[in-house]
């Protein structure tokens, strides 16, 4: 119940880093130090190694599946403050409105 929420939403976060490490740097772990330490967090989530694979040859072209690239937004805060956000999506529009809702 809850546990598996809890890690399925560490998993989504882990998933996400993984996917733009290996679209960035490259999917050989040796040669790609941010898709290493996204799979160190991933060991230490204890996902599974196979999950793990899948989703590096996925982000490499491998495999068909989705998109994901990195956006910053800026705004502005309360009093005035600058705000920067960087995101990681697979859909422009639907977290360019859940940004806009956050100011």
């Amino acid at each position: 119940g809850r546990q598996d929420e809890k890690r399925g939403k560490i998993w989504t976060r882990i998933i996400r880093e993984i996917t733009v490490a290996a679209r960035q740097g490259g999917p050989e772990i040796k040669d790609n130090p941010r898709l290493r330490l996204a799979v160190d967090k991933a060991k230490a989530a204890n996902m599974p190694a196979d999950r793990i694979k899948y989703n590096i040859d996925k982000a490499s072209g491998n495999i068909d599946g989705l998109t994901y690239e990195e956006i910053r937004y800026e705004g502005y805060g309360i009093g005035g403050a600058a705000i920067m956000i960087d995101t990681m999506t697979d859909n422009r529009v639907r977290t360019v409105a859940e940004v806009r809702h956050a100011f």
